[in-house]
């Protein structure tokens, strides 16, 4: 079976969590949030890398957990328009 692509703005949440994740880690590496989460080290590199967009809850929960990230901060930052602040409130009244 042949899964169609992503929609672009799944692509691009993906990236959002990635760039979070990275920056979140700050000067841990790669094995140290492997260890602390039970998210293998390949996972969590490809997740950073926008390679793996939509990841599954409970890898995303670990990783949140083990960087001491709270999943609303996550969502917020799945969930903002590029160049948004986290949180940020749209024309429409819905977080950007």
């Amino acid at each position: 079976m042949v899964r169609p692509p992503l929609p672009e703005e799944a692509r691009e949440r993906g990236r959002r969590l990635g760039e979070l994740l990275r920056r979140a880690r700050g000067e841990l590496t790669v094995v140290q949030v492997s260890a602390r989460s039970g998210v293998p080290a390949e996972t969590l590199r490809k997740i950073e890398a926008g390679r793996v967009p939509t990841p599954a809850f409970f890898t995303v929960a670990a990783l949140a957990a083990a960087l001491e990230v709270p999943l609303d901060e996550v969502a917020d930052a799945c969930r903002a328009a590029p160049g948004a602040a986290p949180g940020a409130v749209g024309a429409d009244g819905l977080t950007a």
